[in-house]
């Protein structure tokens, strides 16, 4: 009993400690938020933030810009607003345009916490719920891509056009970029939860057949042998309805876990395959 009780204190005092620690904010400059923020109708009743990142030369050039839109935006570019380490997206792309100069946009979506599974899911579960993926992405393309296009100097047309995410995330990025490949060209689905339903499978023979979509799979071997063996039905799914096998990546990192500090470890490589930046 002392034992327990001494285990509790400990943990609490730990605990307190690490909270009472200020983390101090790690986004660049070349980040912000916008001021407008969006209601996303018939979805929830959250009112969710964007991050928008814009390459280092976009203020001294008149170029336009390649657009990538990911999820869980609070976990992309700040550790002061992630709940679990962040993505280091504007460290990143800012390396990537000091070697390369070539520079893309980026537009986080904030999730909605305890909504983040109705909003990233496009089909329900027994169990969890969800199931309103199809409202998230239609607000994506029919509400906010016309105004990021109309705000920023974009490339708006769909080859230049990228969704990424992890996770459920990685799930709503699959399904956007197989089910409106008229509008994304570029997908990265991270360590997708494909086995929230099963129907990714009737799913994928239905919109698979696609020569004009470039897709990149990622998997850690450390996240579970279901999720290893998913991702590989996935690729050989797609392969078998007509996907270009020249369009596709499916990568097992035998190291990586299912965490922030994964998906920061590849994001540069995924975004340069995706987007030929050499």
């Amino acid at each position: 009993m002392k034992n327990i009780l001494a285990f509790i204190v400990i943990t609490f005092l730990s605990t307190s400690f690490i909270f009472s620690q200020e983390i101090s904010s790690t986004v660049t400059s070349n980040v912000s938020i916008l001021q407008k923020e969006f209601l996303i109708e018939n979805l929830n009743t959250i009112s969710h933030k964007v991050w928008v990142y814009l390459p280092p030369n976009y203020h001294s050039s008149n170029k336009k810009y390649p657009v990538i839109y990911m999820h869980d935006a609070q976990n992309l570019f700040d550790a002061k607003t992630s709940y679990a380490g962040e993505w280091n997206v504007d460290e990143t792309l800012n390396e990537i345009y000091k070697k390369t100069s070539k520079g893309v946009i980026v537009v986080g979506i904030e999730n909605g916490g305890a909504e983040r599974i109705n909003e990233y899911t496009p089909w329900q579960h027994e169990k969890y719920g969800g199931g309103k993926g199809e409202i998230y992405i239609n607000f994506i393309i029919k509400t906010l891509k016309p105004y990021i296009d109309t705000t920023y100097r974009t490339k708006s047309q769909q080859k230049h056009t990228g969704l990424i995410g992890s996770s459920l995330g990685g799930l709503i990025s699959y399904y956007g970029g197989l089910k409106y490949p008229s509008v994304f060209g570029k997908i990265g689905a991270l360590s997708t939860s494909f086995w929230f339903s099963n129907e990714v499978i009737k799913f994928t023979k239905e919109n698979g057949n696609l020569n004009n979509v470039k897709l990149f799979l990622l998997v850690g071997g450390k996240e579970g042998e279901s999720m290893d063996m998913d991702t590989q039905k996935m690729e050989k799914l797609l392969l078998e309805t007509g996907f270009k096998q020249r369009n596709l990546i499916a990568k097992v990192n035998p190291e990586g876990n299912h965490n922030e500090a994964f998906w920061r470890s590849e994001f540069k490589e995924v975004v340069s395959w995706l987007y030929n930046i050499k």
